[in-house]
């Protein structure tokens, strides 16, 4: 599975951004679970949101919850991180990723195919 990542930007607080992921698989398959993570200088990376393995429900970090949405277009094979109300503390390298549907949790151990990072950047 290839995941190209685009959309991120500078944005200015409390601002809006859509990223957008697309995949060369059909993401309207149950096979395989999406979502997105995010790495800040200096720090781990994180879980940012994903879909759950019968992708109809989503799920998303504490620190996101009710800012951003992670939602798909079959038709297009894409998935998107709508991102609202953006912080200085959102600034990060973005990540869309991608594993089979198994059992396995949506962690960054477990993530098997990785786009290739967009920076989005939150100015004060």
């Amino acid at each position: 599975v290839q995941l190209q990542a685009s959309g991120g930007g500078l944005v200015q607080a409390g601002g809006s951004l859509r990223l957008s992921c697309a995949a060369s698989t059909r993401t309207s398959s149950y096979y395989y679970v999406f979502g997105w993570f995010r790495q800040a200088p200096g720090k781990e990376r994180e879980f940012v949101a994903s879909f759950t393995r019968d992708g109809r429900r989503t799920s998303y970090s504490g620190s996101v919850k009710g800012r951003f949405a992670i939602s798909k277009e079959n038709d297009k094979n894409t998935v998107y991180l709508q991102m609202n109300s953006l912080k200085p503390e959102d600034t990060a390298v973005y990540y869309c990723a991608a594993k089979r549907s198994t059992s396995s949790s949506f962690e960054e151990a477990n993530i098997e195919f990785w786009g290739q990072g967009t920076q989005v950047t939150v100015s004060s």
